[in-house]
């Protein structure tokens, strides 16, 4: 007798290549027959003219509050990882993590950054995302290192993997002047643990010197000169208009064998710390924008000018600003980012940043989310976004390929380092019960970059280690059955 039978959904299993009514049973956590005829179980939910899937993995969220992931379940994703910018230290994370419990599954990679920010400043890191924006105006943690200060970093972040880091978080991009040598050990120790490396590339401008593909091409030389497997973080906002160029080399790369996969999301605007070295005024120009296309979250405000924008970077770096480098209403922009979008196996992925209060300071358990709350669309609707555009809307993707992309290709960049993802991203007896209901001809985010916290909608249930978040549209608050996923090397 099972727990529960789900009864009749269009079931779609991108590993095997289901996609069929089915009728799903769970016992546990774990799923225990997907079947033709409906197996006996102790409670029954018809859920007949929805699809049902595996939960959605999103490989890059910094939003690791317990409101900002319940805006994640009610967008179907039931394990969001911090993968770009990791953690440090890993273990206090998790710790963190699993004692004030969780909506969703949570994991972490090891931070290059703070690592550096360890070294350098002499800074004592305690988290994720957010320790790392209140860290980053520090003064020498993106300098070039000596020798001895690699060999401190690198001590640091293999620590961090015996700690059940899911690989190396690498912000290329915001420390560009770094150096390659020091990159490269970092991709050397990765693949010495056989683990992946997220990276956000050096350089996104579209002209020469120091272009976006200049950026992508040091990932991949990394690859070739030690066999790491290396991941490039939002190819969309890294490559910007130079896609075509820059998925021909990542093509390219996969063919001669090397580890090289990508992820992607479908907005046009991305969002980080304002201090960063790539929206110094001066470097404006390069990315094709102006201080105007920069919106500080908090307060709404578009700098007028490269004096104002200095004035704020110099006052407080770590505030989040959304930079508007395409206008998702104009179609040749547009054309842009659904490019970034189809390449080959390139996985869905939010860059999610947690939502916050006009004065700065995180939500961290509220819900619903307060009218005025700060962050960024992709927070609350990456995923519906993705399946109402590129399936429902203009049929580039079948649905079994969309749900592979939001699914089993995260859960396959993860599966090395981490074996309970062998067993996720999958409609299977004896896969995890992480799985999402949906309305195929109803889902779609709702979420704006003037309002971005309005939960998606067409998400019926949500289901994480068999237990519901999400029941019939609506959050469960007491539901917090997230689970912690791990390295191996824990």
């Amino acid at each position: 007798m099972n727990d529960l039978l789900l009864r009749g959904a269009r079931v779609v299993d991108p590993e095997t290549g289901l996609d069929a009514v089915r009728h799903v049973a769970i016992t546990g956590d774990k799923i225990t027959s997907v079947s033709e005829d409906p197996a006996p179980a102790r409670r029954e939910l018809d859920v007949s003219g929805r699809v049902l899937a595996p939960g959605f993995i999103d490989l890059h969220s910094h939003a690791q509050t317990v409101g900002s992931l319940r805006m994640q379940a009610m967008d179907g994703v039931s394990t969001a990882l911090e993968l770009e910018s990791g953690a440090a230290p890993v273990h206090v994370a998790y710790q963190r993590a699993s004692d004030e419990g969780r909506p969703i599954n949570f994991g972490y990679s090891a931070s290059w950054a703070m690592a550096r920010m360890k070294v350098f400043d002499g800074a004592e890191p305690d988290g994720g995302w957010e320790s790392f924006a209140a860290l980053c105006g520090g003064p020498r943690w993106r300098d070039r290192a000596t020798p001895a200060q690699i060999d401190q970093v690198l001590a640091e972040l293999e620590r961090q993997l015996h700690e059940g880091a899911l690989g190396i978080g690498v912000l290329l991009g915001y420390a560009p002047r770094t150096g390659r040598k020091e990159y490269v050990q970092v991709a050397r120790l990765a693949q010495r643990y056989d683990v992946p490396t997220y990276t956000h590339a050096r350089f996104k401008n579209p002209d020469d010197p120091e272009t976006a593909l200049e950026g992508i091409a040091e990932v991949v030389a990394a690859a070739a000169g030690t066999g790491a497997h290396m991941h490039l973080c939002h190819i969309n906002s890294t490559s910007l208009r130079a896609i075509d160029e820059i998925g021909a080399v990542v093509a390219g790369a996969r063919g001669h064998g090397l580890k090289v996969s990508t992820e992607a999301y479908p907005y046009g605007a991305g969002m980080t710390t304002i201090g960063v070295p790539f929206l110094s005024p001066e470097n404006l120009p390069k990315l094709g924008i102006t201080p105007s296309d920069l919106v500080v979250a908090a307060t709404g405000e578009r700098p007028a000018d490269a004096e104002r924008l200095r004035e704020i970077q110099r006052t407080d770096p770590g505030a989040m600003v959304a930079i508007h480098y395409l206008n998702e209403d104009d179609p040749a922009d547009w054309s842009v980012l659904e490019r970034a979008l189809l390449l080959p196996d390139t996985a869905v992925a939010s860059d999610a940043i947690p939502f916050a209060a006009p004065d700065g300071r995180l939500i961290t358990d509220t819900w619903p989310l307060p009218p005025a709350s700060a962050g960024h669309p992709r927070t609350s609707g990456t995923f519906s976004r993705f399946l109402a555009t590129m399936v429902r809307g203009s049929g580039h993707l079948s649905l079994i390929e969309a749900v592979r992309r939001c699914t089993l290709q995260p859960a396959e960049v993860l599966s090395s380092v981490a074996p309970q993802f062998r067993h996720k991203g999958r409609v299977q007896a004896g896969a995890d019960a992480d799985l999402v209901v949906f309305d195929l001809d109803a889902v779609s985010d709702r979420s704006t970059y003037t309002e971005p916290g309005r939960p998606s909608t067409g998400v019926d249930h949500l289901l994480v280690g068999g237990e519901f978040v999400v029941r019939d549209g609506e959050l469960l608050l007491d539901a917090r059955p997230g689970r912690a996923v791990k390295g191996r090397l824990a």
